[in-house]
């Protein structure tokens, strides 16, 4: 009787896996993820090193052009994985988790637009950062939960920049620095599977063709 018990017990626990693993969203690439914060910290060893102006047009444009870059990284891997990925078969309603992190985005470009606006622009990086902490956690549901550690180290970051606004905003490697490392830390997140300890997504964010046939 305790055998059977126990049987169950595991059957139980080995479906409850097999379900969180069919609602993880595989759309996201590790990789992206991580060569975007590498664009991030060469950016701000640019201005540091005296190759990019300081001023606040050129702040924003090189914080800007850092953005695009990421934006086409990610969402490029997101567009090829849900366009060539079998399983997805084109299905828009598996696009779902991405969507919902874009209202963080929506307030944090009317917020930054505010802040430009009446010349608070010091206060960006620490609300790029919490902005970017918090659609970390927003992911926690469909991505591997340690995601939960990479949004506390932006929102950490942010809240000491927002103490530090002027520190923050005009040195540059404190925002690169930031992103970088938080970068870096989602991109392994994404990269392994927490709970198989295994690679599960490549570049594009398409599952590896090892596992393609298991």
């Amino acid at each position: 009787m305790s055998f059977g018990l126990h049987h169950a017990l595991r059957e139980v626990r080995e479906l409850k896996r097999h379900i969180l693993a069919k609602q993880r969203f595989k759309g996201y690439s590790g990789r992206a993820r991580a060569l975007g914060g590498c664009a991030a910290l060469l950016a701000a060893l640019a201005m540091r090193g005296g190759y990019w102006p300081h001023d606040l047009v050129g702040l924003l444009t090189a914080w800007g052009v850092v953005l695009g870059v990421s934006l086409l990284l990610n969402y490029g891997a997101l567009v090829y994985w849900f366009l060539y990925d079998e399983e997805v078969d084109r299905d828009w309603q598996s696009l779902k988790p991405a969507l919902e992190v874009l209202p963080a985005f929506v307030v944090g470009t009317f917020a930054s637009a505010g802040c430009i606006r009446s010349g608070n622009a010091e206060l960006l990086p620490g609300l790029w950062m919490s902005l970017y902490g918090l659609a970390n956690l927003a992911s926690r549901h469909v991505v591997p939960r340690r995601i939960i550690w990479v949004g506390a180290w932006y929102i950490s970051a942010g809240g000491v920049s927002l103490l530090y606004p002027a520190w923050a905003w005009t040195q540059p490697l404190v925002m690169g620095g930031v992103f970088f490392i938080g970068e870096w830390l989602g991109g392994l997140v994404l990269h392994y599977d927490e709970a198989e300890g295994r690679t599960i997504w490549s570049f594009f964010g398409l599952p590896n063709l090892s596992q393609s046939y298991e």
